[in-house]
């Protein structure tokens, strides 16, 4: 069996993955919260965890149980509800469509289970409920807080220690905290709010508990992997942590931890304010196939900031182009070594597209096709590709074109370099000279005929 590694944020180290129990692995990821359109950050996450699911159903024989939630009731939807005067129900189930739909063009899988957090509600009070009954919660003002001094071992995931994080407390604290880290479990409702009636009143969960009793109620009290963005490293995961272990001390939680790192753009954070901010719909709008966008994501090593540059999305179109012409109508074999030991090694996907470039280069068709189907990559059209359009033949005679156009120029026979060139652009062949050779794509007005007289 492949050997998998991981780098464990618990750790900080990586480690062979070992799971629980090898006839079901599971893995937990935090997902949306679903007010609005899922931007190219919040894609990251679920094109990183899709293609882990991937190989360890590979590994594993499909002996995989993958969660990822939905946030359903949260302040942000209350005020969205509130500015637009609509029901949250609709906004809520109307995001989630919008998400499955934009996720579906990334060739995400769909998790086994993707449970919404109000469906979990007696799940949260029965924790809550223990957590306060054990004395590491207590309820103040019509609300409950999780007494972090109670759990010894809080901030080891994020390395942070509790004096210095209270010495960088620069907000106000509410008045009926007894540490200005302790955190809401249960908050009151009032007015429009959703609310649920509960031991402590009227009112709704805090967002730490949520993760906590649905992970509980579908993976057990100990499970294999948990994951998400960098960002929810330090508070949500190290508040997941400390409630879970301390109403469940009879399990250990998440045995692995993998987070990615954030998204830039061009070299520049993500902002509204910079106008470099875009959801995964603006970019399929655009006309970029949801195959691209994914590959780009791929590109960069899930622990390192990944910078989105038209540049990518060139180079990427003009793989992908390439890779489905060399496809087209070819069954796939059986994926290539390279590739799934490249993704055994913490999840490499850079050193997986590298070995999938080799097979390319040797024309080992059926192998790219079942490699790349591992990183969820030349399988049905995504987002917006004509698959087929250009076909092997004509594929094959481009980069024969293109090799003689090489030859000519080192011949310095410029003449016939020069018609190469002139047809290929007469066919609406697009090429890129770069240092590493030159690249092709098939534009708007692509004519194979026109490349007949050059065989």
């Amino acid at each position: 069996m492949t050997e998998i590694k991981l780098h464990n944020t618990k750790t900080r180290t990586k480690q062979v993955f070992t799971p629980i129990d090898a006839e079901n692995v599971r893995m937990y990821v935090c997902g949306p919260t679903v007010y609005d359109r899922a931007h190219i950050g919040n894609a990251r996450p679920v094109v990183v965890f899709d293609t882990l699911f991937r190989l360890l159903k590979h590994v594993y024989n499909d002996h995989v149980t993958y969660v990822r939630n939905f946030t359903d009731v949260d302040d942000k939807i209350n005020a969205k509800a509130a500015e637009t005067g609509r029901d949250i129900r609709d906004i809520t189930d109307e995001t989630i469509d919008w998400y499955h739909h934009d996720m579906d063009a990334l060739g995400a899988l769909r998790p086994t289970y993707e449970p919404r957090a109000t469906e979990y509600i007696a799940q949260m009070i029965a924790m809550i409920e223990v957590l306060v009954e054990n004395g590491h919660a207590y309820v103040a003002e019509g609300h409950v807080l999780f007494d972090v001094n109670s759990y010894d071992k809080y901030g080891a995931l994020s390395g942070r220690n509790l004096a210095d994080m209270r010495a960088g407390e620069r907000v106000e604290v509410a008045g009926y905290k007894r540490d200005p880290m302790d955190f809401v479990l249960w908050k009151p409702s009032s007015g429009g709010q959703p609310g649920w009636d509960s031991p402590w009143g009227f009112g709704r969960p805090g967002w730490h508990i949520e993760c906590s009793a649905m992970s509980l109620d579908l993976l057990g009290a100990s499970f294999d992997i948990h994951g998400g963005g960098i960002d929810l490293q330090f508070p949500h995961h190290e508040n997941e942590i400390a409630q879970s272990c301390c109403a469940l001390p009879s399990g250990d939680f998440a045995h692995y931890w993998l987070h990615n790192e954030m998204v830039q753009v061009e070299g520049k954070k993500m902002s509204k304010s910079l106008g470099n901010f875009f959801t995964v719909k603006d970019l399929l709008d655009q006309g970029i196939p949801g195959e691209v966008i994914r590959f780009v994501l791929l590109s960069t090593h899930y622990r390192s900031p990944m910078d989105w540059t038209q540049k990518k999305v060139d180079e990427a179109t003009s793989t992908l182009r390439k890779w489905r012409a060399l496809t087209d109508g070819v069954a796939a074999t059986e994926p290539a070594p390279a590739v799934v030991d490249a993704l055994a090694d913490d999840l490499n996907t850079a050193g997986a597209i590298a070995a999938l470039h080799g097979l390319a280069g040797k024309g080992d068709a059926g192998g790219l096709k079942a490699s790349a189907g591992l990183l969820g990559l030349l399988g049905d059209a995504l987002g917006g590709w004509e698959v087929g359009r250009v076909g092997a033949d004509t594929s094959a005679l481009v980069e024969e074109l293109l090799a003689q156009r090489v030859a000519a120029r080192k011949a310095r026979d410029f003449a016939r370099s020069d018609a190469i060139r002139d047809a290929l652009a007469a066919a609406g062949v697009i090429v890129k000279d770069t240092p590493e050779g030159a690249t092709w794509e098939a534009g708007p007005d692509f004519d194979p005929a026109g490349l007949e007289a050059l065989k």
